[in-house]
């Protein structure tokens, strides 16, 4: 009976996507979100860590119209990147395009946007730097105007160019070229 036990939980292992680095940023996740965390406490979250868990989470929440999601971090700032449907995306989530924009925006594109992270006092600024798509670059006004104009009207909530509380008695995040440290104030 346990070694039968043991053959069906390596298998159902064996067919999960989840890897190791994944389970390990959950976990930490967790940590932070049920602040067991000591003030001070320095918690590290690798970019293999957190590409492994935005791979998963992408897959998730956006199963159709997204694919090869990709972080890589710098100093104080973020690029993620992907190959995107925008029809399929958006027939996902219930707002189909119109002719004219679905004929603009068919197929797959590339998708990279790179922003800036400032944060301290426990709150957190997301600014903007580039959006590529296809490999053209679209950045400053033209980058405002499509953040005005076509993200915030679809995603009202979302903090771009303005402090947001980050919660959890996260103090601060230090972005670094190959890991985030997340720091626990009081």
């Amino acid at each position: 009976m346990k070694r039968s036990l043991a053959v069906a939980v390596f298998l159902a292992a064996g067919l999960s996507s989840s890897t190791p680095d994944y389970f390990s940023v959950k976990r930490k996740f967790e940590a932070i979100e049920k602040q067991q965390l000591k003030p001070g406490t320095r918690m590290q979250l690798s970019e293999k860590e957190l590409n492994a868990y935005f791979r998963e989470e992408a897959v998730r929440a956006v199963p159709e119209g997204l694919s090869q999601p990709r972080l890589e971090l710098g100093e104080q700032q973020a690029s993620g990147s992907a190959v995107i449907d925008f029809v399929k995306l958006q027939k996902a989530q219930g707002k189909p395009p119109g002719w004219l924009m679905a004929q603009l925006l068919a197929g797959e594109h590339t998708v990279k946007v790179t922003a800036r992270i400032q944060s301290g006092a426990g709150r957190a600024t997301v600014n903007p730097q580039s959006v590529e798509i296809d490999g053209i670059a679209i950045s400053g006004p033209m980058l405002n105007y499509l953040i005005e104009n076509y993200l915030l009207p679809r995603y009202p909530t979302a903090a771009i160019n303005r402090p947001f509380e980050l919660g959890h008695r996260i103090e601060r995040l230090d972005v670094r070229p190959s890991s985030v440290a997340v720091v626990i104030g009081r």
